[in-house]
């Protein structure tokens, strides 16, 4: 395996467990924000509650939303990293 390939490698396990750290993140003040808005926790999707069809549209578009985001820009911030620590390597 070359360089350029471990390289790769590294950078798509990286990019990966950057990207699952930002879901978490995400997730977690989605959930804050939710209850600060609301008093009481956002609907899952195998809670018994008695919450509403359009709060649990509105929580399902929220979070998927923010997570997909959050993601995307994790992979990209990952992948500038990668190729920024590649291009220095190269230089010296």
């Amino acid at each position: 395996m070359n360089d350029e390939q471990k390289n790769s490698m590294l950078a798509k396990v990286a990019g990966a467990a950057v990207a699952l750290a930002a879901a978490w993140v995400a997730h977690k003040a989605i959930d804050a924000a939710w209850k600060a808005a609301s008093g009481h926790k956002a609907p899952k999707p195998d809670d018994d509650g008695d919450a509403g069809l359009s709060e649990l549209v509105a929580a399902a578009a929220l979070s998927g939303a923010l997570v997909a985001a959050s993601r995307v820009l994790a992979t990209r911030g990952t992948k500038s990293f990668a190729s920024r620590v590649n291009r220095n390597r190269l230089t010296r």
